[in-house]
């Protein structure tokens, strides 16, 4: 049986997902001729973690703990799945010329896969001494 907590997260990461993939999508259509692909992935990184912590924050885990301690452990996480899906992308788009939406797409479910584990058992992982 799905718990509340687990549809939240599956409806918002949904959200997470969209708006990231058409953010980047975006951001690659209107800078892709003045920066290379690598800045471009960091760019979309950083706006896509923001907003992804904020909709975990407040609409699935809501904690209660200080949000910028939270903020700092979900770049830990995103971190890690940011130079993983950045390493992906130059892979994928510069070496293997495969089209960006198609590389980003496959970054991103690799990544989403990975952020669910790392959010419950890290980021918003609540000690019972707090």
């Amino acid at each position: 049986m799905v718990k509340i907590k687990q549809l939240r997260y599956l409806m918002t990461g949904g959200w997470n997902t969209i708006f990231g993939y058409f953010s980047a999508l975006f951001i690659y259509h209107y800078l892709h001729d003045f920066l290379h692909i690598l800045v471009i992935s960091i760019i979309t990184n950083i706006l896509n973690i923001s907003m992804s912590f904020f909709t975990y924050k407040y609409f699935v885990f809501r904690t209660k703990t200080h949000w910028l301690r939270e903020y700092f452990r979900s770049y830990i996480i995103y971190g890690g799945i940011a130079l993983i899906s950045i390493c992906l992308l130059w892979l994928t788009v510069d070496c293997l010329k495969i089209h960006f939406w198609i590389a980003q797409g496959i970054a991103m479910i690799i990544g989403v896969i990975m952020s669910y584990r790392g959010h419950n058992h890290f980021t918003f992982k609540t000690n019972k001494y707090e």
